[in-house]
């Protein structure tokens, strides 16, 4: 089985414009990563998320984003992610993720959390 990917915005935020960003900024979309990459140093090699930042999820207008990916399963886009309070909900959700054999997680599954964040829920491609 392929280990989903929880892809990261690290240009992402809500008070840098976006061209102002360098590769050491930080930005919420840093900072996530950062919570993310310390709650998942604690878990086992099996329950562990495969993290993963990326230069932009072009959302800008919505920071902070973060997108799960796998192959053969939904495709699960967030923005407007509250940094200080969301990266165990992801974590939450992308154990819920991994264990549904198409990426469906029932919307009453997922953390509360992350309900309003959604902005897309993209099927597999086949």
């Amino acid at each position: 089985m392929t280990q989903p990917t929880l892809f990261v915005c690290k240009s992402c935020s809500a008070t840098i414009a976006h061209d102002d960003v360098t590769e050491k900024t930080i930005t919420e979309g840093v900072l996530l990563l950062n919570q993310l990459e310390q709650l998942n140093q604690g878990k086992s090699e099996n329950n562990q998320l495969n993290v993963q930042a990326v230069g932009c999820l072009w959302t800008c207008d919505r920071p902070c984003s973060a997108t799960f990916a796998c192959p053969k399963k939904y495709t699960y886009h967030f923005v407007d992610l509250p940094v200080e309070a969301i990266a165990d909900a992801l974590l939450q959700f992308g154990q819920l993720y991994q264990q549904s054999e198409d990426g469906y997680v029932l919307p009453a599954k997922m953390p509360e959390s992350l309900r309003s964040h959604l902005l897309v829920r993209v099927p597999p491609v086949s």
